[in-house]
């Protein structure tokens, strides 16, 4: 899986573009939280390239860049949360779950439905 570094908050205004066009995941993630670490190992592990072709995904290190995580809690009207997955698409969150309630499944469902809403 190849993550996308979200480090500075003017990069939000070009998710928030992207999210136009294709289907954005956000994964907000806590290096001290053992419960972050283990879903960030089930997406990667389970994350496959072929069946998400329609999504770009952004890695979010809550703890090094909180100012951002805070401004898409804000933008975005999410609570703060880690880990956290947020699906954009055109500019709105359609999927915002945290902790073991992040299903990568669901979240191929919401991107598809989005690709196919697209079309």
């Amino acid at each position: 899986m190849n993550w996308y570094e979200l480090t500075s908050a003017a990069q939000l205004e070009a998710i928030k573009a992207e999210s136009q066009q294709q289907p954005v995941v956000i994964f907000k993630h806590s290096t001290r939280c053992s419960i972050s670490r283990a879903v960030l190992d089930r997406i990667e592990r389970n994350w496959n390239q072929a069946e998400l072709t329609t999504v770009k995904p952004y890695f979010l290190d809550l703890l090094e860049y909180r100012p951002i995580s805070n401004q898409i809690a804000a933008e975005f009207d999410v609570e703060h949360e880690s880990p956290q997955a947020i699906v954009l698409w055109q500019g709105k969150p359609v999927y915002a779950k945290s902790h073991f309630d992040i299903d990568l499944n669901e979240i191929k469902r919401v991107v598809n439905a989005q690709a196919v809403s697209k079309n």
